[in-house]
């Protein structure tokens, strides 16, 4: 097995970017798991505050 130092060199180009498409689908990831989670608590929040209304009158 022999190293190729100019084609190491030309692939670090293709891994980096492959990492870097990595690092932002886990962030989307992140962001939309986040999202949906606040989203689903506020819906929470509401549905508890006209429950409790409805309870009152």
């Amino acid at each position: 097995m022999t190293l190729n130092i100019e084609n190491f060199i030309a692939s670090l180009k293709f891994m980096w970017q492959g990492m870097l498409c990595i690092f932002v689908v886990i962030g989307v990831i992140i962001l939309s798991v986040y999202l949906i989670g606040a989203i689903t608590a506020k819906a929470d929040e509401r549905k508890k505050a006209k429950q409790e209304n409805t309870d009152n009158n």
